[in-house]
């Protein structure tokens, strides 16, 4: 269990793309013999669009996208009502649905995903993402996580989301500036009062490093001090600024 936390971990903290972080889930989900995964992150603001990384069969997730289901899709409608994580498929959660909704499960069946597992994500921003493990049928490996594993992979969904987000988001700008990934985190740290020391220990760089990150941020921002960056940064989150 430890092992496959700390190489789950460590390969998040290595991530570049969409393709590392789909790897590093699946096989720290291939572990507990569980063969499919998707992370759904609804768009903050309309007309976004969701974020999805998954190993389910491309044409199946392709489709879902382009006809927008995440937007009747009773799971995500579900993670978006709660934060307790739920079963849902063959006798879970089937009964009341609309023809669309109908229409929507059957369809998944086709691709083999019938029923799973799947762990609401709400984080300090707002932000409502879904982490969900699919199955066939209601296999003991999936029983054996919500039973015994549950909080453990609410652990590692969040992990996911976090990373996810600090290192893929589009939404880098402050007051018109586009920022790196490093400097954007750089800056959120010390948004929340940390100096360039903790963020080294935090991120895992050196603090030289972190502080190159964060004066590269206040050039970039047009501005005389860290503070003023820091300060400028926050009412951006805020939107103060």
């Amino acid at each position: 269990m430890q092992f496959v936390f700390e190489t789950f971990l460590e390969q998040l903290s290595e991530s570049v793309d969409e393709t590392d972080f789909r790897d590093a889930m699946a096989r720290a989900a291939a572990a507990f013999d569980l063969v499919k995964f998707a992370y759904l992150c609804l768009p903050p603001r309309a007309p976004g669009k969701p974020r999805l990384i998954s190993n389910y069969p491309p044409r199946w997730t392709a489709h879902y996208l382009s006809n927008h289901y995440h937007a009747i899709d009773p799971v995500i409608a579900r993670a978006q009502g709660g934060q307790c994580p739920f079963l849902w498929g063959l006798h879970y959660s089937r009964t009341g649905l609309s023809d669309f909704e109908q229409k929507l499960f059957d369809e998944a069946a086709a691709f083999g995903i019938r029923c799973g597992f799947t762990i609401p994500i709400l984080d300090k921003r707002g932000n409502v993402a879904a982490m969900s493990f699919a199955a066939d049928g209601l296999n003991p490996a999936l029983l054996r996580v919500t039973e015994r594993y549950q909080e453990a992979f609410r652990f590692m969904a969040t992990c996911f989301h976090i990373c996810v987000r600090r290192k893929l988001s589009a939404d880098r700008v402050v007051n018109g500036v586009q920022l790196t990934p490093r400097e954007y985190e750089c800056l959120e740290w010390a948004a929340q009062g940390k100096s360039a020391r903790d963020i080294a220990s935090i991120v895992g760089i050196r603090r030289r490093t972190a502080a190159f990150h964060l004066e590269n941020a206040r050039k970039k921002l047009g501005l005389r001090t860290r503070m003023q960056a820091v300060a400028q940064f926050s009412a951006a989150r805020t939107g103060l600024g």
